[in-house]
Formats: structure tokens, C-alpha cells, sequence
């Protein structure tokens, strides 16, 4: 017999890995792929929690990061999605960056536009795979700051992360 508990959290587990591949297959500017993605349970998890409270107690540190924290303790696993600054090569008839081409957004340490939306439209992709697997989400800036800050996906620079439970209520709504 598998118990409710099992049954759930091997539904998580099963719906992170269905998440990573909703992000991969999302539709990319110009077919070029620049994400990459992770699930993390367990001691990976709690590490994370562990930075965004680390990052909260900071002089300056935001509070919501400490409660963001007690939402990945509640989570049975987190999903990263995370995309490289790299530009595509449009060269100058683009300039959606503001820069005269993409060797000078690139030389200027500049956001190629492209970037942040394909991120966006893979967070979209897996969020609405998440919801239509009922397991509770959230996309969470906080989580991929502290991803960043530990490096979790190397290089990347811009990182999201989807904290994912079942649960008889989502514990990433209805905050404080």
C-alpha cells in the first residue's frame, strides 16, 4: 500500500521533473536556449531556506526572504529555472536593449531583452503544467536570489524559483 503521503509527495516529485521539461520546451527567441533548471528536496532545500534567511538578517536584507524560507520548508521540493545573459545575434536591426547592436549590449554589460522574457515564458509554461497537476506553486524572485547566491546554477545570473506541496492549503498564499 501507498499511503496518502507517498502518493504525494512521489506526485511532486513526478510533477518538478514534468515542470523542468514544460521550461525546456517553451517556445525561445530565435530557437536559441540560454535556461537551465533543477528540483531540489531535502539538504539541498533546507540549504536554500538556510541562504534566504541568511540574506534576510542582512543590514540591509529584505524580511520577506525569511518568510519566503518557510515556504520552501513547506515545500516538498523547489524547481530553479535560470537563463544566461547572452544576447542572440539580431545584431542592429533589433537594439530592444537600447544599445546599437548586440556587441555593444554585450561589451556594456547590458540584459539582452531576449533573456528575461524567454525566462518568463518558461516560468509561465511550467507554472500552468503545476496548476494543471493541483500541486500548489508560486514563482518566488527571493528563491532565485539565494540560488544565485550559492551558485546553483553556475553562471546563471537571473534565477526564479517555483517552491511546489500538496497540501489541504497552499502554503504560499494567504501570507504574512
Amino acid at each position: 500500500m501507498i499511503d496518502s503521503q507517498q502518493a504525494e509527495e512521489q506526485a511532486v516529485l513526478n510533477a518538478a521533473s514534468a515542470l523542468c521539461a514544460a521550461a525546456r520546451t517553451a517556445p525561445k527567441a530565435c530557437g536559441v536556449d540560454h535556461l537551465d533548471t533543477a528540483v531540489l528536496t531535502g539538504a539541498d532545500k533546507d540549504r536554500l531556506a538556510a541562504e534566504m534567511r541568511r540574506m534576510s538578517a542582512q543590514p540591509d536584507g529584505p524580511a520577506f526572504f525569511a518568510r519566503d524560507a518557510d515556504n520552501i520548508d513547506a515545500a516538498t521540493a523547489v524547481v530553479l529555472v535560470g537563463a544566461l545573459y547572452k544576447t542572440r545575434g539580431l545584431g542592429d536591426p533589433c537594439r530592444l536593449c537600447g544599445f546599437d547592436g548586440c556587441s555593444a549590449c554585450a561589451d556594456a554589460g547590458a540584459t539582452c531583452v531576449f533573456t528575461p522574457m524567454d525566462l518568463g515564458i518558461a516560468l509561465g509554461s511550467a507554472v500552468a503544467l503545476a496548476s494543471e497537476l493541483h500541486v500548489d506553486n508560486r514563482i518566488m524572485f527571493s528563491i532565485g536570489q539565494a540560488a544565485v547566491s550559492l551558485r546553483l546554477l553556475g553562471d546563471h545570473k537571473l534565477i526564479m524559483g517555483i517552491p511546489l506541496s500538496v497540501s489541504g492549503k497552499s502554503p504560499f498564499f494567504d501570507r504574512r
